[in-house]
């Protein structure tokens, strides 16, 4: 018999970490019942705050700088449509190996290919042969927008665009209120394969199951809203946040647009959040009540994730991409593996990158790739071991999302430096100021460690062949150059 694990992998869209910690408001029973006979990995980090790199760097096990994803790749906007040539994911390496891999649910990690050209076996229905990115003018083409009627609860309005759509409570469907969302489809494919396939032989297999929620619109059945008590919902701590000696586009997103939300509707937005998040477990609890049925839950790894969070109301603002704040950076993830761990129902805060996962596969299923990963693996973490020289920091790399700005962020337990290409830089010291309220950049009493986390972008940007070292005047920005940590290599 194959001694390799099984391997499960339940992935989110845009869930923050703080849904599913101990104590936390959201219901989240399956994901709180896997953490108590497995392992939660409490300070879990995504390298950008946005799909489609993120998802490519879980793939991979590589950054956006040498991946090639930067952006969506689905829109005109993208900075790359395919991984890089020679760029290989985990998947490939599994499949050769004699893994099976069904594959249900979101993919957005290229739009040249589709996960079976990656090694993937599609449940889905069949994909377009030949992807071809639209064209973003032609959503324009017809009647425009009507906006003569006053703003609906739970939308901003934004002349030319159409109301952009927040949150709205959904009429319940079906028996279980979640037949009618598009995840419920996704999941049974799953869930089928598990009754139907999982046993066939004995060969090891990996499962992806890849939902859309709890990404915007907070669109939600009824009887899951109405889990939450709006009015015992509090403010996130940072909504006070002026913004005033942050990057101008912070101050501009909020006002433009966030700030049409009274917090009244900031509160209900929360609950939507948090009741599709309880959504998104009922789902991972139907996976996970498959799986036990078919008698391989001892031998199967079980991952639960997401790919970024969001900020939902944090410093006043929604979604992800630029800023750097924790909300859409900071991931849950949680894995049990019974035959596997060792003391489940504990906590590792090892800082953890979403590019930790692909050599981690690899080496549970006993492979090896000649390309290096920017991640480790965390197979010893299962063991209740912690790596000799584990990082002590990790570095963030934006490029945009369809606006381009060049962002770069290191961060350790006691501070986050953010350089904005686009604007004045941020420093927050994350002891006293862990809700990043107050900007101490040009503060002299940190100048010193403002310096040593620079340092930390130069060598990390040098080790992933970042983007960043052109030094003429208009670009050469970062307050320290490249040589403060690499020398003067002219």
């Amino acid at each position: 018999m194959d001694a390799r694990p099984n391997i499960l992998v339940f992935m989110t869209d845009q869930q923050q970490a703080d849904t599913v910690a101990p104590d936390h408001p959201c219901l989240t029973p399956h994901a709180d019942a896997l953490a108590r006979a497995g392992v939660r990995f409490a300070s879990t980090y995504c390298p950008t705050a946005h799909c489609c790199p993120s998802r490519a760097t879980f793939m991979t096990g590589l950054y956006p700088s040498r991946h090639g994803i930067h952006n969506n790749v689905n829109t005109q906007t993208a900075l790359n449509y395919g991984l890089r040539p020679g760029v290989e994911t985990f998947a490939e390496r599994l499949k050769a190996s004699g893994y099976r891999m069904p594959f249900t649910g979101k993919w957005h990690v290229s739009a040249r290919e589709t996960p079976a050209d990656r090694g993937w076996d599609m449940l889905d229905p069949a994909p377009r042969p030949g992807l071809t990115v639209p064209r973003d003018r032609d959503r324009w083409t017809g009647a425009p927008p009507a906006e003569s009627n006053p703003r609906r609860a739970g939308c901003v309005r934004r002349p030319g665009w159409g109301d952009f759509e927040v949150y709205r409570t959904l009429e319940n469907e079906g028996p279980s209120a979640l037949e009618g969302l598009s995840d419920f489809a996704v999941v049974q494919r799953a869930v089928n394969w598990l009754r139907t396939e999982a046993n066939r032989d004995e060969t090891p297999w990996m499962l992806w199951v890849g939902t859309i929620g709890p990404h915007d619109p907070f669109n939600v059945p009824a009887r899951y809203r109405d889990m939450y008590d709006v009015k015992a919902i509090p403010l996130p701590a940072s909504y006070a946040d002026d913004l005033r000696d942050k990057p101008s586009i912070y101050r501009r997103q909020r006002q433009q647009l966030w700030d049409q939300l009274s917090p009244a509707e900031v509160r209900e937005s929360i609950a939507h959040y948090w009741a599709y998040c309880t959504v998104q477990d009922a789902l991972l609890g139907q996976v996970l009540s498959a799986l036990e049925a078919t008698g391989q839950a001892d031998d199967t790894l079980v991952i639960f994730l997401s790919d970024h969070g969001d900020y939902c109301g944090a410093h006043g603002l929604y979604l992800k991409g630029v800023p750097a704040f924790r909300e859409a950076y900071h991931v849950p993830c949680i894995m049990r593996w019974p035959k596997g761990l060792v003391d489940p129902g504990r906590e590792v805060d090892a800082l953890v990158s979403l590019a930790d996962f692909a050599p981690t596969f690899l080496e549970l299923a006993g492979l090896t790739s000649e390309q290096r990963p920017t991640g480790d693996s965390l197979a010893p973490f299962l063991q209740n071991r912690t790596p000799a020289g584990w990082r002590t920091h990790l570095c963030t790399q934006l490029n945009g999302v369809e606006l381009y700005y060049t962002q770069r962020a290191a961060f350790d337990r006691r501070g986050k430096y953010v350089f904005n290409g686009f604007d004045f830089d941020e420093f927050y010291d994350l002891e006293n100021d862990p809700h990043e309220m107050t900007n101490r950049a040009d503060d002299p009493a940190y100048a010193g460690e403002c310096r040593e986390l620079i340092r930390k972008i130069w060598e990390f940007a040098a080790a992933e062949d970042d983007m960043i070292f052109n030094p003429y005047g208009t670009v050469a920005l970062m307050p320290y150059g490249p040589a403060i940590a690499l020398g003067d290599r002219r």
